[in-house]
């Protein structure tokens, strides 16, 4: 499955109300985000999948993936485009088998072990990180530039890198070959979302692998 990451969007409902967030999401996607990742932590499953359905409204209308984070039950009853899993989560290889061929399924990643076992489990993409220190995520590991070039030289899927990463840090990243940046303050946290995602771009031309 060929996607376009270069510019993930990973949402974040105490940094956005949820009745706001898919006029958020939508204003996003016009800034130049290419895929969504729903992110909802502290809510029942009937709010999430409700949520869910509202911004999905927004993203096929925009022809833009919608992922769901960590809840299989849920990307299965809205239909979305794929999973987002963590290492903590349900077993990679138990969420391709219950997802099937035709769904995206991303693992968060951050060593060249867990890279390599969740490629083998079956994972489409890996969300490589933290890049740097972020407050959206305070107990995350710091992977550095360095762990993400030894992770891009150990694997052959796509990777997106998270953590920390804004505007002004992204030429760091120039040459460590990833196919995109996810991020989440750096949009949903702006007034202006779509404004910040245009940013985003433009910082990011010659940093991404081509």
């Amino acid at each position: 499955m060929n996607f376009d990451y270069t510019l993930y969007l990973v949402t974040d409902s105490t940094l956005c109300p949820r009745e706001e967030l898919p006029a958020v999401v939508e204003q996003a996607i016009v800034g130049g985000v290419t895929v969504v990742q729903l992110r909802e932590k502290d809510c029942s499953s009937r709010v999430f999948y409700e949520t869910a359905r509202r911004v999905q409204e927004v993203t096929r209308r925009h022809s833009v993936p919608l992922l769901i984070n960590d809840r299989l039950d849920i990307a299965l009853a809205v239909d979305a485009d794929g999973l987002h899993i963590g290492q903590s989560d349900l077993p990679a290889a138990v969420a391709r088998r219950i997802l099937g061929d035709g769904k995206l399924l991303g693992v968060s990643a951050g060593t060249v072990e867990e890279a390599r076992q969740a490629v083998a489990d079956g994972a489409d993409y890996l969300g490589i990180g933290a890049i740097f220190p972020t407050d959206t995520k305070e107990d995350a590991d710091a992977v550095g530039v360095e762990g993400l070039r030894q992770i891009r030289a150990a694997v052959d899927v796509p990777i997106v890198g998270i953590g920390g990463l804004k505007e002004h840090n992204l030429p760091l990243l120039q040459g460590a070959g990833m196919d995109g940046i996810a991020v989440v303050s750096a949009i949903v946290g702006q007034q202006d979302p779509r404004g910040a995602a245009q940013q985003l771009c433009r910082a990011l031309e010659g940093v991404l692998r081509t």
